[in-house]
């Protein structure tokens, strides 16, 4: 990899496949992607949406409506399934880990459509791939 951010959607699903290739490759515990959905920065105070992916598996946390969105992508998606919801009583958010088997730029689609569809960034946020 030699770079690790991206902005449009072609050079964000290039991005995201080169980083779950590498992940594999070097057999890396998991892979972080992390996008920037706050306009101008505005929302200083609004953690940043993240997508982690290990061996066959995404891991996000998502608001009870995201959940709902998660659902519908995954349906999307017939190769992919929800494997797992966590909601510790402490948090707000729920904690979905969702079995995908598949290449990496199918991956990296489905993670480009996660921050799109379930955390509702605009089609041009910017990107990075923060651990691989």
């Amino acid at each position: 990899m030699t770079r690790f951010d991206a902005k449009t959607p072609k050079e964000r699903r290039t991005l995201f496949a080169e980083a779950i290739t590498a992940h594999r490759e070097r057999a890396s515990a998991f892979m972080t992607l992390e996008a920037d959905s706050r306009p101008d920065n505005k929302d200083e105070g609004v953690p940043a949406p993240w997508v982690q992916f290990a061996e066959n598996m995404f891991n996000l946390d998502v608001t009870e409506s995201e959940l709902e969105r998660v659902h519908t992508l995954v349906g999307e998606f017939p190769e992919f399934r929800v494997e797992q919801l966590e909601s510790p009583e402490d948090t707000e958010a729920t904690n979905v880990r969702i079995t995908a088997r598949s290449d990496a730029n199918r991956l990296a689609a489905f993670a480009d459509r996660i921050f799109i569809d379930v955390y509702n960034c605009p089609n041009e946020y910017q990107a990075w791939a923060t651990a691989v």
